[in-house]
């Protein structure tokens, strides 16, 4: 697989850090952003191959970055990943299952996160 550039999007610094690690030791090209908005911003300086994107996060949420990413003709195309805990946190947040099954993403992968099993999805999505 030649070098990706892959985009992690989660206002967890720690999980970015690990998912960060993974991939460089797989040889991929990390970005990163803390929210929606950074996300957002950072895949218009630069176009990610890949996204791993959380649903929770400030300002900007997951599922409306995505929602924009895949309406969009320029971006649409882009795999993304949702990272989510949202099963777990349905009770107690705005977020539902509908809001996850009405997204575009490409794949999903429940928190806490298997590195492995996020590589097994980055590869094939790739």
């Amino acid at each position: 697989m030649d070098k990706k550039y892959i985009l992690v999007v989660d206002d967890d610094p720690d999980l970015v850090e690990t998912v960060s690690m993974m991939l460089e030791s797989k040889g991929c090209e990390v970005g990163h952003a803390y929210d929606g908005i950074e996300g957002e911003e950072s895949i218009k300086e630069r176009r990610p191959d890949l996204v791993i994107l959380d649903i929770m996060m400030p300002r900007k949420d997951g599922y409306v970055l995505c929602a924009e990413l895949k309406a969009d003709e320029k971006t649409r195309d882009i795999p993304i990943v949702l990272l989510t805990a949202v099963g777990e946190a349905v009770p107690t947040t705005t977020y539902t299952h509908a809001d996850g099954m009405s997204t575009e993403a490409d794949d999903y992968i429940a928190k806490p996160i298997d590195t492995e099993g996020l590589w097994e999805v980055v590869t094939a999505l790739l």
